[in-house]
């Protein structure tokens, strides 16, 4: 497409012309930053018990970060309750000693770990020892020392996962117009190298009853908190040393009985054991090990209802797979991602295939190189055979903030005497691809490009896959543009590929059908200094699909306000138009299937979430309109009880009616989602969720009790029940699991 190739020459010349005028300011812009905002760390002139009080000496000579700025909803002024932070250090731990100024009255939705820092009071430490601006550490506590953290770093997006988890220890205290967190983070779970006297920090405040998030330094609000590009320094009166040894052991063992009704196999009983290590190789790359992992006490899949003629991304729950996931999961675009953990472990369904062991090395080789190193052994099927991925990716620091990075995956079927390889194209997928991702000193301006290649049996030549975007993400104004190529034959066996495989229910099978892809979405931000919003956002999105002959197959534009009330509410109106030129057979019924044609929609949706720190809270989403050559009219309704802190009870409601003219006929797909989260204390949690799902013809009971009964080490029991929804209440599988670990620092 001559269009599309002018549009690839075009961005490339941006790209140019942005680094070239940012690239020399950079690094002198970040070190005077760096010097407005900076807290000189003194070691600690007595020990600290970590008891909530900060009443020892230790603290009265400690220095702190202060003065705190508006970060949210408006960047403008101070916020309405102060925060003090400060930090001492010993030869073992980094200390914090918070005072947030507040009322006896906190907001907390859970007494449940690693549940997020923005939907509780909390504040939240950002640490990024190697002080590169690009990775770094979250710690967040609330009133009732519930703990998050998480590993963050330049590419991970909007979303942090908490997946990450490690040791560290506080303690808070609540009075009458404050509240006291202590915090000992251990500098052998931090990653740094000897002799760096300055780390990046930051802290942010959560103070929902205000709606107000304030962060030590003065950070534009269209930036995350995690975007280490704004933090501020913390000064080593003496550089800490990096500890000597830092080994953790995690060993398990399970038993569990399990019924399967749908495949006819009698119930059965089965006792497992395995372990997971961490070992520091130096104090900034990590050797993690799993031998025969068991993800039981892993929350199952939260389901959907799928109005496309494609696969759902489901997010990755396992905790091998999450941490430093960036390192490999980064590449690419939503819907095309050349690595997708999911496809290592679990089959199409979400059904678990056996693995036998893995090893991952990741972290830093230098201050500006990062790699990672994975490999992962699964056992033969029924179906398959047994299975080796290897993935290696390295992302090389350019430019202070830019990165330029680059990978190789491997999977490769193995056959032995019981199990060969049916179908040639299956007995290896390889796929190799670069990539290069610009951030300006400010942030604002971004610009990514990428090339990928696929290589499988039977393919003579190599396939591939390329994209290139740019944005500007100011305050009030962001801008974002892609464009992308997908060949028909790129495979991504360890990755997700988005609209590559189209299938045809007419004749019942797949085809691969590549396309180009262009996308872009603009957004202004109006702040009102008066009345009851807080923003009021106006969208437009483009999304457009040709085909590689150059006939267009999908046009979407979606048109969206956006308001924000100052009391946490929020409100949405959009308008959705579609143009679809249909190029196979598609069902969303039993009926007769829509045939291959141009099919023009429209329709309007309305979005309204009340104010959540409410203890009743609710959701509504509704949309009505034309659905290719028929209607459709989809609803969602969901409420929340919080009982707060122990208790959170919440019921989801989704439907959607199509009604097409006949022979199309029409369908009803629902899905109802109760669930349950009851915190007994801070370390013992129930959590009790269902999913009556038709568009999947499966019923799911799934209820989890968690006991941490020493830091990092936890009991798990697990029940999980799924029927047919038709013939209602018919059983598939049934399944009991006990599960226990030991976290062992050695």
């Amino acid at each position: 497409m001559p269009l599309l190739l002018n549009m690839y020459k075009s961005l490339f010349l941006l790209i140019f012309l942005v680094v070239t005028a940012h690239y020399m300011g950079w690094s002198q812009n970040g070190m005077q930053f760096q010097e407005q905002f900076k807290v000189q760390v003194r070691k600690a002139n007595t020990s600290i018990k970590i008891d909530g009080m900060l009443d020892e000496a230790a603290w009265t000579t400690a220095n702190e970060a202060k003065d705190f700025f508006m970060k949210w909803p408006n960047d403008e002024g101070r916020p309405k309750r102060q925060t003090f932070v400060k930090v001492t250090y010993d030869q073992q731990f980094i200390y914090f000693g918070i005072k947030a100024m507040d009322t006896s009255f906190y907001i907390a939705q859970t007494l449940k770990r690693d549940q997020g820092i923005y939907e509780s009071d909390a504040v939240s430490i950002a640490l990024d020892p190697v002080n590169q601006r690009t990775n770094g550490f979250i710690f967040s506590i609330t009133p009732y020392n519930v703990q998050t953290e998480d590993l963050v770093n330049v590419g991970q997006g909007d979303e942090m996962s908490f997946s990450w988890d490690n040791k560290w220890y506080s303690a808070t205290s609540r009075h009458a117009d404050h509240w006291i967190a202590e915090i000992a983070i251990p500098f052998s779970t931090l990653r740094f190298k000897e002799g760096n006297a300055k780390w990046g920090f930051n802290a942010l405040r959560s103070d929902l009853k205000n709606n107000e998030y304030s962060s030590w330094t003065d950070m534009p609000l269209n930036f995350n908190f995690f975007d280490f590009g704004y933090s501020g320094a913390l000064v080593w009166d003496q550089p800490p040393s990096a500890p000597k040894s830092n080994i953790s052991l995690i060993p398990y063992s399970t038993g569990s009985f399990n019924t399967d009704k749908e495949n006819q196999q009698a119930g059965k009983g089965n006792l497992n054991a395995g372990f997971d290590a961490k070992v520091a190789l130096t104090p900034s790359l990590n050797l993690d090990l799993t031998v025969n992992p068991d993800f039981s006490q892993v929350e199952v899949d939260r389901q959907v209802t799928n109005l496309t003629r494609f696969d759902i991304f489901f997010p990755e729950r396992r905790t091998f797979f999450l941490e430093n996931s960036d390192l490999f999961a980064s590449y690419g675009i939503p819907p095309i991602r050349p690595f997708y953990s999911r496809t290592i472990g679990l089959d199409n369904n979400g059904n678990k295939i056996p693995i036998l062991a893995g090893a991952r090395i990741s972290g830093n080789i230098s201050q500006k190189t990062r790699i990672g190193l994975m490999n992962m052994q699964t056992r033969a099927t029924d179906e398959t055979v047994s299975q080796n991925y290897t993935a290696f990716s390295f992302n090389q620091q350019v430019q202070k903030r830019s990165i330029l990075k680059g990978y190789f995956l491997n999977r490769q079927g193995i056959e032995d005497r019981n199990n060969k390889i049916k179908d040639p194209m299956d007995a290896y997928g390889r796929n190799a691809g670069m990539e290069y991702n610009f951030i300006d000193q400010s942030g604002r301006w971004n610009a990514w490009a990428g090339h990928h290649q696929s290589y499988k049996p039977t393919i003579s030549t190599p396939e591939n896959y390329s994209n290139i975007g740019g944005g500007y993400f100011s305050k009030k104004l962001n801008l974002i543009f892609d464009g992308g190529r997908i060949t028909d034959n790129y495979y991504a066996d360890m990755g997700f590929v988005n609209r590559v495989n189209n299938y045809d229910a007419l004749l019942d099978t797949n085809i691969r059908k590549g396309f180009y892809l262009l996308f872009n979405q603009s957004s202004y931000t109006f702040f009102p200094k008066k009345g009851i919003l807080n923003q009021f956002m106006i969208s437009l999105e483009n999304f457009l699909v040709y085909n590689l002959d150059g006939g267009l197959n999908e046009r979407n534009h979606d048109l969206e306000f956006r308001l924000f009330f100052k009391n946490t509410s929020n409100m949405i109106f959009h308008v959705h138009d579609n143009v679809n030129n249909l190029l196979f057979n598609t069902s969303f019924t039993e009926g007769k299937p829509i045939p291959p044609g141009r099919y023009a929609a429209s329709s309007f949706g309305w979005t309204y979430n009340t104010d959540s720190r409410k203890k009743l809270y609710f959701k509504t989403d509704v949309e009505s309109g034309q659905f290719f050559n028929g209607r459709i009219f989809r609803y969602e309704l969901s409420a929340t009880l919080r009982v707060q802190p122990w208790g959170n009870f919440s019921m989801s409601l989704q439907q959607a009616n199509l009604r097409f003219p006949e022979p199309y006929g029409k369908n009803n797909l629902f899905l109802i989602a109760p669930r349950i989260e009851v915190n007994f204390t801070n370390n013992l949690f129930w959590t009790t969720f269902l999913q009556y799902n038709n568009q999947r013809n499966n019923f799911n009971i799934n209820s989890r009790l968690q006991w941490r009964y020493k830091p990092m080490s936890d009991l798990f029991l697990v029940y999980s029940d799924n029927y047919f929804t038709d013939p209602f209440m018919k059983n598939k599988n049934r399944a009991l699991v006990f599960k226990m670990n030991y976290w062992l620092n050695l």
